[in-house]
């Protein structure tokens, strides 16, 4: 397909900039009528969580979610889309992932920021621990039901493009 959108995705340990990454997937670009982001942030879990340490396997992280990236862009008619996750230890209130959708009209740019959101909280091959404030270190964490029950609405729901 002709100018196809080709989705960024980015592994990194550095935090990231919100704004910046709006501006540089809106920059020049008067096609664009909605930016959808989702940022997720590292919690506290009620004062007990020091940080959370992430760990991926390189190459594998970033080509899964290239390609759950890439079935948005089929699926949804989007201008742009990028999905950061970070990697290494994260303390509360630092950011881990930011979704940034961009289309003409909203409702695509929702349903794919939701979408990709979805399934990186579900399938992204990441591994998340606990450093507990007190000290001691808590275990691996499980991906949560309610995870992969929100992924599995995106099963039978194939919007039509337009």
């Amino acid at each position: 397909m002709p100018g196809a959108v080709v989705p960024t995705v980015r592994i990194q340990a550095e935090d990231f900039d919100v704004a910046a990454e709006i501006a540089r997937m809106t920059q020049g670009r008067a096609d664009i009528g909605a930016v959808v982001t989702f940022s997720g942030l590292c919690r506290d879990e009620a004062g007990r969580l020091a940080a959370l340490e992430l760990e991926h396997y390189p190459g594998m992280a970033e080509a899964e979610i290239g390609r759950i990236a890439t079935e948005a862009v089929h699926r949804w008619p989007l201008q742009g889309l990028t999905a950061i996750h970070r990697h290494g230890r994260i303390a509360p209130g630092e950011n881990i992932v930011l979704v940034v959708a961009a289309s003409a009209h909203r409702q695509a740019a929702f349903e794919a920021a939701n979408f990709l959101m979805d399934y990186l909280k579900s399938r992204a091959p990441f591994w998340k621990k606990e450093h507990h404030t007190d000290g001691s270190q808590g275990g691996w964490v499980d991906a949560k039901e309610a995870d992969d029950e929100a992924a599995s609405r995106w099963k039978q729901a194939v919007p039509k493009r337009n």
